[in-house]
């Protein structure tokens, strides 16, 4: 069986979260994340707003669906406006300076710091007694 409709794919990360991101032109938009629409898959509206910002900032209507895994909820989001932004730029070159400017090509590498060895936390030393 043929598919008939083309998508374009990207992937998007944040944090720990690893996002791929699939899109395809449509009459109305529609977000699926891990197989549930995204105001299901997403706690909070503010979240699927974040990752439809794309999508409105360039005036397109697209179809997604999209694979998440690890980070938490927000950084989830945040992978998949990564993904919806990368793919829109693979579609349509020329949308590129107005998704650079909102900042949404740019990969958060913002991370956890690792606990070092003889410390309570990454930089917290146990507590010093003079006496």
């Amino acid at each position: 069986m043929a598919k008939t409709d083309t998508y374009t794919e990207a992937i998007g990360r944040r944090k720990t979260a690893s996002a791929r991101v699939r899109i395809m032109p449509a009459k109305s938009i529609s977000v699926i994340v891990n197989d549930k629409p995204a105001e299901q898959y997403f706690p909070l509206k503010g979240m699927v707003t974040t990752l439809l910002a794309p999508m409105q900032t360039v005036g397109g209507i697209y179809a997604v669906t999209a694979r998440v895994s690890g980070g938490g909820h927000k950084a989830q989001a945040e992978a998949v406006r990564h993904g919806i932004s990368r793919a829109i730029i693979a579609l349509i070159p020329e949308q590129r300076k107005d998704l650079k400017v909102k900042g949404f090509l740019k990969r958060d590498p913002r991370a956890k710091e690792r606990k070092k060895f003889g410390l309570k936390a990454a930089r917290r030393a146990p507590q010093w007694s003079k006496r």
